[in-house]
């Protein structure tokens, strides 16, 4: 209800007085009116999945990482190593493609903790907390928005990669079973990033830190080579990395293979860092 404005005799044409609403009649009005209902969580999960891709509209130059990043880093590393590591690029790409596919798009998921961090820093995280809707939705629909960018880029990877020559041995079926779990590790993944978005002051910080997490992870991996070439010290890190499990997982799939152990870590791996860094996210986010 609004204010009412009167005019008493001794004013003049342009003079008014305003009298406040009384209580009672403001307590009538908030009961009465019917409020839309609640969004549940996935509502308003999709909702702000929606507005990351909304973003990327207004904003295509987003989807270089995930484009012209994943054609560069299989033509890069097929036509540079495959030569001396595998004799010629079509033998070398058969082992490449699915653990250069991993790398790429586990690298690729630090960009959310800048995106969260560059909102932070604009105050839309302030506006979204006041809202009615299930805490965890913001945090999670810039997650599942990013998804949608690792299928882009999974896409672009094996196309490259099947006109320089790679052939997956499990057809359809063991494709879509290896980005699927990919997909899974990475979203659970990219909760690390948004961690330290909320935790770090700058987008720079944020790069700088993901950037010294991100790349000792990737590259100690079996991506490029056979773990059993390394020295001994350096095997026993190498085949307990999460990225190394994951890239087996999918390399196997991809080739027709059923990696009962590799994929089982994979989750294992997933759940764990789902957990773990999704609780710190969330404890940061309500404290913030």
């Amino acid at each position: 209800m609004s204010t009412v404005a009167t005019k008493d005799k001794g004013q003049g044409p342009d003079e008014l007085t305003f009298e406040a609403p009384k209580a009672e009649d403001l307590a009538a009005l908030l009961v009465n009116r019917d409020r839309p209902p609640r969004p549940s969580a996935l509502s308003a999960s999709l909702t702000f999945g929606w507005r990351a891709m909304l973003k990327i509209k207004h904003v295509p130059e987003q989807l270089f990482d995930v484009t012209a990043f994943p054609i560069m880093m299989v033509l890069m590393y097929a036509y540079l190593f495959g030569g001396a590591l595998a004799g010629s690029v079509s033998e070398y790409i058969q082992f490449l493609l699915p653990g250069i596919l991993t790398m790429s798009i586990v690298m690729i998921t630090m960009y959310t903790g800048v995106a969260v961090n560059t909102d932070i820093a604009k105050g839309v995280f302030d506006r979204f907390r006041t809202l009615p809707i299930w805490r965890p939705a913001p945090m999670v629909g810039y997650l599942l928005g990013d998804v949608i960018r690792y299928l882009i880029a999974s896409v672009v990877m094996l196309a490259v990669g099947m006109v320089i020559g790679y052939r997956p041995d499990g057809g359809v079926l063991g494709v879509l079973a290896g980005v699927a779990l990919l997909m899974v590790f990475s979203f659970a993944f990219s909760w690390i990033w948004t961690m330290f978005g909320l935790l770090l002051r700058t987008e720079k910080s944020v790069m700088g830190v993901s950037m010294m997490v991100i790349f000792p992870l990737t590259f100690l991996s079996n991506v490029f080579v056979d773990p059993r070439t390394m020295p001994g010290w350096l095997q026993a890190f190498v085949n307990n990395s999460p990225v190394t499990h994951v890239a087996t997982a999918v390399r196997e799939l991809m080739a027709g293979n059923w990696p009962a152990a590799d994929i089982a870590w994979s989750l294992g791996w997933s759940a764990v860092l789902l957990t773990v860094f999704g609780t710190v996210t969330m404890r940061l986010y309500n404290r913030k």
